[in-house]
């Protein structure tokens, strides 16, 4: 028997964090929603925007470009990618990326679900609006 319930966001809608370092994180799908079968945020950032070499030791990483663009750092190996690009991090594998075009919005989707404890520790609530 399924409990979970459905979830339906509006845009604008879904708990949102500024990130350390800078940028905006919107939680569009969370792991207690998915039953823990993903995590789905959107992220902005600006450019210049960067996040450390860092491994999601238990969670695949996959991002979507939605509008702008990044350099990615996939364990030392460097990819440009643009709107409407998609990259696909295994867990363990380390990454990185920095945002070079002015603004930048992506999809992020961990599966599974396991770094919300992380995303909450490394940023703090954004004010409404």
């Amino acid at each position: 028997m399924n409990t979970l319930t459905a979830t339906v966001r509006d845009v604008g809608q879904g708990e949102q964090r500024w990130f350390y370092g800078g940028g905006l994180i919107t939680w569009l799908a969370t792991p207690e929603e998915t039953g823990g079968d993903f995590f789905l945020s959107e992220f902005t950032g600006e450019k210049g925007k960067v996040t450390p070499m860092h491994i999601h030791p238990a969670a695949h990483e996959t991002f979507y470009i939605l509008d702008g663009e990044i350099l990615l750092d996939i364990d030392g190996e460097k990819h440009s990618l643009s709107t409407g690009g998609v990259a696909v991090v295994p867990r363990g594998v380390p990454h990185a990326f920095m945002v070079t075009s002015p603004t930048m919005r992506s999809l992020t989707v961990q599966t599974p679900g396991t770094d919300e404890a992380f995303y909450r520790m490394a940023s703090e609530p954004a004010p409404p609006g």
